[in-house]
Formats: C-alpha cells, sequence, structure tokens
C-alpha cells in the first residue's frame, strides 16, 4: 500500500483499525477515535494511488454510516498529543518518542478529491465532508465570518463556498448518469440546514431554478428515484425557512409537485417531507398564486383521503390534520376575486358558481377596470384568441355580468372593441356560445332595464 509514503505510525494504525470486525472497530474509536481518524486522513493526504485512496474512503464512509456521530471525531484532531504514546487504542502506536506528522486538514484534504476524475472518489469524499461539515461544533462562527467578510483565513466559509459551488456544478452536468443528482442533493439538503448557507444558495445565479424542476413525481413512464425526490423536497422544506427563498419557491409548479407527492407517494418519509414543505409555505400566507395552486390541485381531498390510512410515522397525521383543520378555517382559501384573476389570466375559463354569483359581481365588478382595466383587457383578450367554447361561453357571461353590475361598463368594453368580439361569436359554430354572445351583445346595445323587460316578456 505505498507504504513509503505512509508513516509506519499510521501504517500501524491502518492495518489494526482494517482487521476489525465493526464491534472492535467501534471500540477502537471509543478509545482512540482521532488518532485513527488523523492516520486515515493522512494516508489520503499523502497518496495518490486510485485503489488506497478508494479504499480508506471506503473505511471512512463505513465508519460514518454505522455510527453517524462519528463524524465528530474529524474535530478532535488536536487533542491529539505531540508525540505517540506506544499504547493508544491497545496494541502500541509508534516507537517512543517518535513524532507524530502535523495533524492533517480535512477540509482541504476532502475537498481536493472531489477534483479526481473518478466518480467512487468524488461521490465518497462528497458525502465524508458534508457528515463533517454539518458536525462541527463552531457552525455559528460561519455566519459572522461570512457576515465580516469571509478572508483567506477563514477555513471552513471557504471549504463551505468551494463545496456548495461543487454541488451546483453536479446539479447542472452530473458526473455519474445515476448517482450524480442524488449525491448532490444530499450534499446540498445538508449545508442548507444553515442560515448562512441558505443565503449562500439563493444568491448564486440559476440555484434555485435547478431545484424547482425536480419537485414533484416523475412523468408517467419515468422510474421514480425515491432517494433523490426526498432530497429535493428535504430541500425545499429547509429553504422555506428562509423568506427570500419563498418568494422563489411560491410558484405554482413547486406547490403542485409537493401535492403531487403527498396524493401518490408510498414511502411514509416522502409524504412527511412534503407536508412539512407545504406547512412551512402556506404558513407564510402573502401568495395568492401559491394558495390558488394548493386549491387546484385538490389539497383538500388528498388530505381526506390520506387521513384515512394508517402511518407508522406519527408526525404524518399530526401534519395532515393541521393542513385540514387550516384548510378548513379558511386560513388558506382565496378570496373570489383572487380565484377569478387567476382563472382569467390561465386564459381557462370553467363554469363555476362564481361566474353566475351576482354577489360577486356586485361586489367585483369595479374591480375589473383597476390598473387601467386590467382585468377586463385580459378578459377581452380571452374573447378574442381564445378556440375553447366552454372558455368563450363563459367569458361571454362574465362580460354579460360585467356590463350589467358596472353603471359605465357598456362604453368601456365599446372603447376595447368587446363588442366586435362578442359579435364574432354569435355565428359560432358552438350553440351555447352562440347563445352567451347573443345575450352579452344585448346588455352591450341595450339598457339593463330593457335586456330585464325583454326577458320577461319573452
Amino acid at each position: 500500500m505505498t507504504a513509503r509514503l505512509i508513516s509506519d505510525h499510521d501504517l500501524q494504525l491502518l492495518r489494526r483499525y482494517d482487521k476489525r470486525d465493526p464491534e472492535q472497530r467501534a471500540k477502537l474509536l471509543a478509545d482512540a477515535g482521532p488518532l485513527y481518524v488523523a492516520a486515515l486522513l493522512s494516508v489520503l493526504k499523502n497518496v495518490t494511488k486510485d485503489e488506497t485512496v478508494q479504499y480508506v474512503l471506503a473505511l471512512l464512509d463505513d465508519m460514518l454510516e454505522t455510527d453517524s456521530s462519528s463524524a465528530a471525531l474529524f474535530h478532535q484532531l488536536d487533542t491529539l498529543p505531540g508525540v505517540s504514546d506506544g499504547g493508544v487504542g491497545g496494541g502500541g502506536g509508534g516507537a517512543p518518542g517518535e513524532q507524530v506528522a502535523p495533524t492533517p486538514d480535512p477540509y482541504s484534504i476532502l475537498l481536493r478529491l472531489l477534483q479526481r476524475n473518478d466518480w467512487f472518489t468524488d461521490e465518497k469524499a462528497a458525502l465524508i465532508l458534508a457528515a463533517v461539515l454539518d458536525a462541527r461544533p463552531d457552525k455559528a462562527d460561519l455566519g459572522k465570518a461570512l457576515a465580516e467578510g469571509a478572508g483567506p483565513r477563514d477555513l471552513v466559509a471557504r471549504t463551505v463556498a468551494a463545496f456548495l459551488e461543487w454541488t451546483l456544478g453536479q446539479l447542472r452536468h452530473p458526473s455519474h448518469n445515476t448517482r450524480g443528482l442524488p449525491t448532490a442533493m444530499h450534499c446540498l439538503a445538508v449545508l442548507v440546514r444553515e442560515v448562512p448557507v441558505r443565503a449562500m444558495f439563493c444568491r448564486s445565479p440559476g440555484a434555485m431554478q435547478l431545484l424547482i424542476p425536480l419537485v414533484g413525481m416523475p412523468s408517467p413512464g419515468v422510474q421514480l428515484n425515491i432517494q433523490l425526490l426526498y432530497e429535493t423536497v428535504v430541500c425545499v422544506w429547509e429553504l422555506s425557512f428562509y423568506r427570500p427563498a419563498v418568494d422563489t419557491l411560491a410558484v405554482e409548479s413547486v406547490v403542485a409537485g409537493l401535492v403531487d407527492v403527498v396524493r401518490l407517494a408510498q414511502k411514509e418519509k416522502l409524504v412527511r417531507a412534503s407536508l412539512l414543505a407545504l406547512k412551512n409555505l402556506l404558513g407564510q400566507g402573502d401568495h395568492p398564486a401559491l394558495e390558488f395552486a394548493v386549491v387546484e390541485k385538490g389539497l383538500h381531498k388528498v388530505v381526506a383521503t390520506r387521513l384515512e390510512q394508517n402511518w407508522d410515522d406519527e408526525d404524518v397525521p399530526y401534519l395532515l390534520e393541521w393542513m385540514q383543520d387550516h384548510l378548513e378555517a379558511g386560513a388558506l382559501a382565496l378570496t373570489s376575486l383572487e380565484r377569478y384573476r387567476k382563472e382569467v389570466m390561465s386564459g381557462h375559463l370553467r363554469k363555476s358558481p362564481l361566474h353566475d354569483s351576482e354577489a360577486f359581481w356586485l361586489e367585483n365588478a369595479q374591480h375589473l377596470v383597476d390598473n387601467n382595466s386590467a382585468l377586463l383587457r385580459a378578459l377581452l383578450r380571452v374573447l378574442e384568441v381564445s378556440r375553447d367554447p366552454v372558455t368563450l361561453a363563459v367569458a361571454c357571461k362574465d362580460l354579460s355580468q360585467f356590463v350589467t353590475y358596472y353603471p359605465h361598463g357598456r362604453g368601456i368594453v365599446s372603447e376595447l372593441k368587446g363588442k366586435e368580439f362578442a359579435m364574432r361569436l354569435m355565428v359560432h359554430p358552438d350553440a351555447e356560445v352562440q347563445r352567451e354572445a347573443l345575450v352579452c351583445v344585448q346588455r352591450l346595445l341595450l339598457s339593463r332595464d330593457k335586456v330585464d323587460f325583454m326577458a320577461q316578456a319573452s
């Protein structure tokens, strides 16, 4: 194992650790964990042979997989004695008085390994680095360092920035077809547990756009990557604690994707993570488009259906009940005008009680002329360009309602060429469109009293 590049002290520790079963390894780490971690890191620092590097990385990864608390050992290397005592860990270290090499720096070693063109090495180094960063005892110092402007001596800040950049690079162009994205997303989920890193992520150009398309169930025929989806949803949940991130996450595609996961996912951890993310996003309470997407995706029915199931995870029923209570209480309900505005802007109108509601039009007809008649212009645009019979029929009805309930509606609609659009539809091949267009033109040409008189006479 290229022994010339490894000190006798490190080689002896490595052989002692390598030949033990899991229980014996745990005891060695309990007795002298920092010493063994330092020895393994020294090998990674001094040896470049692929097989050796991969083997040592596998040992470290297995150590963390077996007991995640072992990551704390990487932060205890400064407790090592200046010389070997010849008996640490049981079985004798180097010879008495042998000088121990300088304490290896795990951050620089692991970052360097991320640059090798070998996916096994890249992945193991990334997973280990994520765990080591997450286990550091001085996390609060990162925010302070970034606030004051990280200098060349701020090792952690530079490491986090470099690791985040590597992670984003993998999300853009994965080095491995199947493992690249899940590994990068796992590392990102670990990194954004910290508020300063959330800010760094949001400031990175295009970073949020890398995340958003991955939220949701795959298209029919595409195999679900459970771990990738889980790590993605966890990232969304963690970022949803950071207000600037919510401004980007509060889009229909993200919320629709989360609702689909709640509806369709079989893994409880996926359902739980999606509910947590939705709870945070909806808790912001000031994104009508977000709330509309939830209502449109039928979250009420999804929650009711899922509540009928049995769950091993106690958090899932609690979150479902929370969601149901808030939906029923109207905390997430949209105002009628918000619903209507969103429907018109989508260009797809559908029959609903709202379009026939006298109360709605009495209260909201005036709002169609707000902001230079923006909403009215959008409605007329639907009449002009849509080819969907249902949309056209409903739009004609809405225009009729507007001119009926807004005092100067007929004049405004005529100025905007709305009468021309309605008259064209009087010869539409669909009978319902013809009927609604005829009523609309009547109301545009005649006063409300005359229209009501004609209706009674007929």
